[in-house]
């Protein structure tokens, strides 16, 4: 298979839509008050892209790449400047639903490869990092990790990864889908930390599902089973020297495998996890958003960007209240935070957990979908992340919504496209405003555990 054709999809127009209606569609929503932005989402609802989708060495390749071409991968996406995988299993024989079924019945391996591995490392490591992560850095111990959020001077999130602490003077940042590297060299050269930033070759692969921990126990030894959550464990696979943290995108149980020197070493550990994988009914697929939305995980730029703050997005407890250090975005974000608590949001709109009608939504969505209020032909917010959940028998989705109809059930519409209308051709349908996340995960999230002991916040 031509790997760069395997990239390269055309998708179909929409049939019986004229090019007038089309356009109309295209049309930019100004009904959403996105006032509190510098640079609109854009909600034209402008369907599928009928092009080719260009991609040339400025996109890079990562170590696994080849492999996940020699597993079946027939599409990709883009994400930190690297080819990502988000197919193996063709629509014609059942597409993602099929992968999600072996990530919530076995077991699971993703190329995960995007995530790169922003290193901070030096005398000042612990302090540089507190300095630009909200959460408070001295209490992440080595050998542990943290999932946290960095913002801008506004408060907007700039990347939300998994922080890894692998030595006292060390950190990786996992990062989401957004460069990084370039802005904390532009910090450290206002600062001047004693540290060197760069990124490392070490590439990551999830291993996902209920089944994970027995695959990892046959890979590394039982020792496995001791490693907390977002705890950390050296390793080897095939000879080769790896980093083991229990983590994920999905809320099943779930693991992370970190290669080091991965040029080098790429075909050595993704074989042997093929080869012990084969008892455990294990299948190599791509991220599933399906699974990672019923657990309110989210998805930088398609969830949050630098725009959107924590407290908008429930991730509020991202901001500490007895962090005592500076960091960036700091007085803003403290600010936010007593103005709300005054009865005067700094926000027009607020992300909420929808339950929706429609027939199922299995496949990425193509643009963000109107919300409009019961009975309205006014466009309030918009929808980010759709997709059916076979567990809850329903389509779920994370949506922006005005701030102050965020409550549990408050009705809203939603506009799908024709693809996903009910049986009589209505695409307008009813919608409602749920907890997120909308199902349990096998590990609580820190959101989950600081609302049980009725914080607001984790350190």
């Amino acid at each position: 298979m031509d790997e760069d054709k395997a990239m390269s999809v055309i998708p179909q127009q929409q049939p019986g839509i004229s090019q007038e209606e089309r356009a109309g569609a295209a049309r930019h929503n100004t009904d959403v008050d996105q006032s509190t932005r510098q640079v609109p989402i854009n909600l034209r609802q402008s369907g599928p892209t009928a092009v080719e989708m260009l991609i040339s060495t400025r996109v890079r390749k990562s170590p696994y790449w080849h492999l996940s071409v020699e597993a079946g991968c027939w599409r990709a996406t883009v994400y930190n400047r690297i080819y990502h995988p988000r197919g193996y299993v063709k629509p014609e024989d059942g597409g993602a639903m099929v992968e999600y079924n072996s990530l919530v019945n076995d077991v699971t391996m993703w190329n995960v490869a995007v995530e790169r591995q922003i290193q901070v490392k030096g005398p000042d490591a612990e302090k540089m990092v507190d300095y630009v992560i909200t959460r408070d850095a001295s209490k992440i111990k080595p050998m542990h990790g943290k999932y946290v959020v960095l913002c801008n001077e506004d408060g907007g999130i700039l990347n939300d990864p998994v922080l890894l602490r692998v030595a006292e003077d060390e950190f990786w940042f996992s990062i989401s889908d957004s460069d990084l590297e370039l802005w904390l060299r532009g910090v450290n050269i206002g600062k001047g930390f004693d540290v060197t930033i760069a990124e490392i070759d070490v590439c990551p692969v999830q291993i996902q599902g209920p089944k994970s921990e027995a695959l990892m126990v046959d890979l590394f030894g039982d020792a496995v089973s001791d490693i907390p959550f977002y705890g950390l464990m050296e390793g080897q696979i095939a000879g080769r020297d790896v980093i083991i943290s229990q983590t994920g995108f999905t809320g099943e149980k779930g693991y992370e495998i970190y290669l080091r020197d991965a040029t080098l070493y790429a075909e050595d550990m993704w074989y042997a996890v093929l080869e012990a994988g084969k008892k455990h009914n294990l299948r190599v697929i791509a991220p599933a958003h399906h699974r990672r939305i019923a657990a309110g995980i989210l998805s930088w730029g398609q969830d949050i960007d630098q725009e959107v703050t924590p407290f908008q997005c429930n991730l509020a407890y991202q901001v500490p209240r007895n962090k005592d250090s500076d960091y960036i975005g700091k007085a803003v974000l403290e600010a936010h935070r007593a103005q709300m608590e005054a009865g005067d949001s700094p926000y027009t709109l607020g992300m909420v957990g929808l339950r929706l009608g429609g027939a199922q939504i299995t496949d990425y969505a193509n643009d963000f979908w109107l919300v409009f209020g019961e009975g309205s032909n006014e466009a309030l917010g918009y929808v980010t992340s759709p997709w059916y959940s076979p567990e809850l028998g329903t389509n779920i989705a994370l949506a922006f919504v005005p701030w102050d109809g965020r409550s549990p059930g408050t009705r809203y519409q939603v506009e799908l496209p024709a693809e996903y209308a009910l049986a009589d051709g209505t695409t307008r349908v009813e919608a409602e405003v749920v907890e997120v996340p909308f199902r349990p995960s096998v590990n609580p999230n820190s959101r989950e555990v600081a609302k049980l002991r009725g914080s607001d916040f984790v350190d």
